[in-house]
């Protein structure tokens, strides 16, 4: 089975009940495996809303969380560097680079943050 990098965006939408985004993700992860980004749970735990914390973490405890490693860490320094005017903050460089490193695409509402080479988008609404 494949594997789909999650954004923050997604998985707000997806608390936050959009019936759009549910139904994206629902048939998105027929058939990949739904993964994150450790700085996505960062993102979500820093925007949380306290009505929210049960359903956001049995949200993020029904997806793969990867680690930012050196390689990770490296590579998002080195795309930070290069795009620095297209909007890009170090988090959605940490997500592109476990992207990147990972071979998988990301699902994102946010596609002018991650056209870059080497990340397939997968736009979500």
């Amino acid at each position: 089975m494949s594997r789909i990098l999650l954004d923050t965006d997604v998985l707000i939408d997806v608390l936050r009940a959009r019936d759009a985004t549910q139904a994206f993700l629902f048939d998105l992860t027929r058939d990949a495996t739904p993964c994150c980004s450790v700085i996505t749970v960062a993102e979500l735990s820093a925007g949380l809303r306290e009505p929210e914390r049960d359903a956001t973490v049995a949200l993020i405890d029904s997806l793969v969380v990867l680690p930012v490693t050196r390689q990770i860490a490296e590579i998002a320094g080195d795309v930070r560097r290069s795009t620095r005017k297209a909007g890009a903050t170090i988090a959605d460089c940490l997500i592109a680079a476990t992207a990147i490193v990972e071979a998988m695409p990301i699902a994102t509402g946010n596609v002018k943050h991650f056209r870059l080479r080497g990340v397939t988008v997968v736009p979500a609404p």
